[in-house]
């Protein structure tokens, strides 16, 4: 199957709106303050838009960014109301973002030349990773892909027992062993299950343990190597799930696991229950890896790709548009 072209249908850019409207809300309120009593962007204006960009989780380097291509458009205009100041913010966020890595997802879909297609997921406990990993399996099932799940967090019975829920719920096999198992032994497992089924897609959860980086690290470098014994070049894509509600935290998680591991994409999760929006702008800008998924709801399509023209357009949207 080839790539699908990314159609952002009217219900879920609706979705996307309400899944930011906590962040809008908190980040327009703070802004009204910011420019109160003034109608020109100057340099006190300036400084409070600093404040309100770190205080909306963008992040300290994101936001001296934004500020600098923002003080180069007020010297270019000499001119800029306050009024303005939304849409300069909506222009030069996309246009920072733009600037990043390229090639974002445009929809759940796999390369036609990598079959099974091997995601492994990683993430500490509590970010909303299993319920990431139930929602793309949905989401791959829906788009006509065959999709296995692996249950290699075995340290938790809570979570093989979280991701066989998520298998019945979207009627997907999963190859599971014991509590305590070797993670390795399961991954092995499984790829070599997806293969006999002819499997498009593989979905590996993994443990979620930062204490000991040194043993996270050489317990994901075994799954990968046992992986690679049944599908060469596995996993394709290592999946960091991260909790936007955390803001500041999951810029440290992010960090923590981009050195335990090689990351190639990310999944922002939780976005409608907090204010913390702005984390996505900074993860975006900062970590040189693709946001390719964030959670706007608690419904199983609510899992959307993420489209940074489109996260900005909803983050700044007013009122009467």
């Amino acid at each position: 199957m080839s790539l699908f072209k990314n159609i952002f249908s009217s219900k879920k850019k609706e979705t996307l709106d309400k899944g930011l409207e906590k962040t809008k809300s908190s980040f327009f309120s703070k802004m009204t303050k910011a420019v109160a009593g003034k109608s020109k962007v100057d340099d006190d204006v300036l400084d409070n838009l600093e404040e309100v960009l770190v205080s909306s989780d963008v992040g300290v380097t994101t936001t001296l960014k934004i500020i600098d291509r923002i003080e180069a458009r007020v010297a270019k205009d000499k001119y800029v109301g306050t009024n303005e100041l939304n849409t300069i913010l909506r222009e030069e966020i996309a246009g920072l973002l733009s600037e990043t890595h390229v090639g974002e997802a445009v929809d759940f879909a796999i390369p036609d030349d990598k079959k099974p297609y091997v995601i492994m997921v990683v993430g500490v406990n509590g970010v909303g990773k299993t319920t990431t990993i139930g929602k793309l399996a949905h989401q791959f099932k829906e788009q006509g892909f065959k999709v296995v799940l692996g249950a290699a967090d075995t340290f938790r019975a809570a979570a093989i027992d979280q991701l066989q829920v998520w298998a019945d719920r979207v009627d997907i096999p999963i190859v599971k062993q014991s509590m305590g198992s070797d993670p390795a032994s399961v991954a092995f497992d499984t790829l070599s299950s997806a293969v006999t089924q002819n499997a498009d897609v593989v979905i590996i959860d993994t443990a979620g343990r930062l204490h000991n980086k040194v043993n996270l690290m050489n317990e994901l470098s075994k799954i990968k190597r046992v992986m690679q014994k049944v599908v060469e070049e596995t996993p394709h894509d290592v999946l960091l799930v991260l909790d936007g509600s955390t803001g500041q935290n999951a810029f440290e998680q992010a960090k923590q696991f981009t050195k335990a591991t090689e990351v190639t994409s990310l999944a922002v999760t939780k976005l409608d229950g907090t204010a913390k929006g702005g984390v996505v702008i900074g993860i975006s800008d900062q970590f040189q890896i693709p946001v390719k998924y964030i959670g706007v709801g608690e419904g199983i399509e609510d899992l959307q790709v993420f489209n940074k023209h489109e996260f900005v357009d909803s983050f700044f949207k007013m009122e009467n548009e």
